[in-house]
């Protein structure tokens, strides 16, 4: 077992193994795990949240999907603040631990009925400073924008992530619903804690990755800031729930348009203050080439957007159609609703690597695709799961009910598709990102997570009265916005200098 950072002598910084050949850098390990020990926890509250609020707390369908989706669409927003904060004030690393000590109260909070939404608002304020710092303190574990090995670093990274993500559901999914609801949460709230231990102890592995220039490894000097700066995160939480029975109707009252005008505004005007320029740093300004990479990214997150809005729906409406819709017995048990969505992250796990290897092979070789072109790929991959789900649906409301393979077939459909485009874009954005914006423009594309989690919790109310069945409209959205991206992926190349084929 490796020794804690904190032993190192004062002022000495460990140093990262060497990086040569296609070995990957040992930190990938301490990343690896925390992920997915977090992961676990964030699928294992996901599996369980929409199931509880219908099942347990007796939530209408619509306004449980409509408080999933605020709630995820949240935690992914958040990431934008936690990096900007990261890179002007703490330090990635500093920030991830943050973010998970936070995160772990509010999974524990979970635990307590009085306390959900006290609970959801630690989550979503730790998620915040949590994520975008440890996906980008992966890139920082590499040397350069071009080593080859960093594409195949962020498939395994992200195999890390599904690592924990199939665990959720089998353990913390299984505990809710066969033993009761506070079992499944609290064992999420454990999941994160063994993260959150995984990287103060194995963090002599990262080298300088997640460090600013100056700043040594993390030890009990840094105690008091972080235990701060958590405690000035929960009464955040707490200070704008009970301001909301003032702040809410007024909000509500607003019309929709203006309402998301109102939010963005305020969102845009609080990044802009952290990120804004500081005074005594000498930074060269951003060029031409920089300008077209955020612009490219930019544009990529707009359509990205149309494949979260379809891939979510595993943690709303497709968890309903498995708890409501589908024949669950075998040899006597009923299998757990929330069971279903291991089959995402089991199918990852097995073809992580083989994509990895795929798109490694394919980078050498005449059939070279670009990022953005992997990305469109992957939509219309999505976009072909759910003209299968169409079909599920159609069956279910003739018969009543539909084997569990319909469900199984749809998910290693939509995992594919996910393989094409998640760890694709993760690795683009790490790669193509100005340096000194990399932690903040990591935020910025879990921003279209966050817009579609939402969209994913409200498009059937949306659909509602329209005449057109959700599922065929997923089907229709992802496949239409894969091809339009195909369709533009040579001038995204040019805009941010990706020189592939497609």
């Amino acid at each position: 077992m490796s020794t804690p950072s904190s032993l190192a002598a004062p002022g000495q910084v460990p140093h990262a193994a060497t990086h040569s050949g296609t070995k990957q850098p040992a930190g990938l390990k301490v990343i690896f795990f925390t992920e997915m020990w977090e992961r676990f926890s964030y699928y294992g509250m996901r599996a369980l949240l929409v199931l509880y609020l219908v099942n347990k707390l007796g939530y209408e369908r619509s306004d449980a999907l409509t408080l999933y989706g605020i709630y995820t669409g949240l935690v992914y927003l958040t990431p934008m603040i936690g990096g900007a904060l990261a890179d002007r004030y703490l330090g990635k690393r500093r920030a991830a631990v943050i973010g998970g000590l936070v995160m772990t109260l509010g999974h524990f909070a979970m635990a307590f009925e009085p306390l959900l939404h006290m609970a959801l608002g630690l989550l979503i304020v730790g998620n915040g400073f949590f994520k975008p710092n440890t996906t980008s303190m992966v890139g920082e574990l590499y040397d350069g924008e071009d080593d080859p090995r960093r594409a195949g670093g962020y498939s395994i990274f992200y195999m890390g992530i599904n690592v924990g993500a199939f665990l959720a559901p089998v353990v913390a999914g299984t505990l809710g619903e066969k033993l009761g609801w506070h079992f499944g949460f609290g064992a999420a709230g454990i999941g994160m804690t063994l993260g959150l231990i995984q990287l103060l102890w194995g963090q002599r592995l990262l080298g300088r990755a997640g460090l600013m220039p100056h700043q040594e490894p993390l030890s009990l000097r840094d105690a008091p800031t972080i235990l701060g700066w958590a405690g000035a995160c929960v009464a955040l939480v707490f200070g704008v729930l009970n301001s909301w029975s003032v702040i809410g109707p007024w909000h509500s009252g607003l019309a929709t348009p203006v309402r998301a005008l109102v939010d963005v505004g305020v969102m845009v005007a609080l990044l802009a203050y952290i990120a804004r320029p500081d005074k005594d740093a000498q930074h060269a300004p951003l060029t031409a080439a920089d300008w077209g990479r955020v612009a490219g990214i930019g544009i990529v997150m707009l359509f990205v957007i149309a494949f979260w809005t379809g891939f979510e729906q595993a943690g709303g409406t497709m968890t309903l159609f498995a708890d409501t819709k589908t024949e669950r017995e075998l040899l006597g048990i009923t299998i757990p609703a929330s069971l279903f969505q291991s089959i995402n992250p089991s199918v990852i796990v097995l073809l992580a690597p083989l994509f990895s290897i795929l798109w490694t092979r394919m980078d050498q070789s005449r059939w070279a695709l670009s990022d953005v072109a992997k990305q469109a790929l992957g939509m219309i991959v999505l976009g072909l799961g759910f003209l299968v789900m169409a079909e599920a649906q159609s069956l279910a409301d003739l018969h009543g009910k539909v084997g569990p393979q319909w469900l199984a077939i749809v998910y290693v459909i939509h995992t594919i598709g996910e393989l094409m485009l998640s760890p694709v874009g993760l690795s683009m954005v790490s790669r193509i990102a100005p340096v000194r914006l990399a932690a903040l423009l990591m935020g910025v594309w879990f921003l279209a997570n966050a817009a579609a989690n939402y969209l994913a919790g409200v498009m059937e109310h949306l659909l509602d009265g329209s005449g057109m069945p959700l599922y065929p409209f997923l089907a229709g959205l992802s496949i239409g916005s894969g091809v339009l991206l195909l369709l533009l992926t040579p001038l995204l190349n040019r805009l941010m200098g990706l020189h592939k084929r497609a």
